[in-house]
């Protein structure tokens, strides 16, 4: 068997899903420019629950498949206005993960983010490489953020793996995203496996780098290196294509690659 037969035989081996992240919505310390980190349970902000309802109307045609969350407020408040608004996740539970939190910050929650970058700068380091006392460093957030992939391929194939096969609502493998043409369901209008993952700022960072630096995951095409190694602006948005391959008893991450990143048009109409 070779060519396209040994290419499909490979196709009905693998699922693929969609994985969107979203940042929380702002809140009053963003406003500010405070450190919240894992120690202020901020809520959202008029801003940002006007931000979060705009995100929900912008994903309101988007199917999803499964909900998570990090356990934070302002993370949760997100995740319901987006659920809110969309028909698809009138039947899906929320899943709260403590692994979707934001970096501990340590010492510096609650003081200011120049605060912070000077703290950063006198250790001879950059805002993102820095860890300040009792803080959290950038490999221990990676650490969460491969925890929670890992779950993830693993419930999501458990769910909709049948017996030696996946089952007729995943999409055939695909080694690439197709170009994304500023389309709420770019990426995912082929598969009605999809989650949605609202988080935060850094862990979102981490994540990103963590996908395109170990899991060599494809950029978007015309995509800078600059801008997935930059913040996302609340209520931003990338999407990822995901493909799985059983072995054995697990599932096992098989590609990955990425639609777009931290998409705003959404945003572009609030003051």
């Amino acid at each position: 068997m070779s060519g396209p037969a040994v290419r499909n035989q490979r196709s009905r081996q693998m699922l693929t899903f969609g994985l969107t992240l979203v940042r929380h919505g702002e809140t009053q310390c963003n406003k500010e420019g405070r450190l919240q980190g894992q120690a202020i349970d901020s809520p959202l902000s008029e801003t940002g629950l006007r931000q979060a309802e705009a995100a929900g109307r912008y994903l309101k045609e988007v199917k999803f498949s499964h909900v998570f969350a990090s356990d934070m407020l302002r993370a949760r408040q997100t995740a319901e206005a987006i659920m809110q608004l969309n028909s698809s996740c009138s039947g899906l539970h929320l899943t709260a993960d403590s692994l979707l939190k934001e970096k501990n910050f340590g010492v510096a929650e609650g003081g200011r983010v120049q605060e912070f970058k000077d703290m950063a700068k006198a250790a001879g380091k950059s805002f993102m490489d820095f860890t300040p006392p009792q803080g959290e460093t950038q490999e221990q957030v990676k650490e969460r953020v491969k925890r929670f992939l890992e779950k993830t391929l693993q419930r999501i194939g458990a769910e909709r793996w049948n017996g030696g096969e996946p089952d007729d609502t995943s999409a055939p493998a695909s080694p690439e995203a197709p170009p994304a043409e500023g389309r709420a369901g770019d990426g995912v209008e082929d598969t009605a496996l999809h989650a949605l993952v609202i988080t935060h700022g850094v862990y979102m960072y981490v994540a990103v780098r963590y996908f395109m630096e170990e899991l060599v995951c494809g950029p978007p095409r015309g995509c800078e290196p600059a801008l997935w190694r930059s913040l996302s602006p609340n209520a931003g948005m990338s999407r990822f294509r995901v493909s799985v391959r059983k072995d054995g008893e697990r599932f096992v991450l098989s590609g990955i690659c990425c639609v777009f990143l931290h998409r705003r048009d959404h945003l572009k109409d609030l003051h």
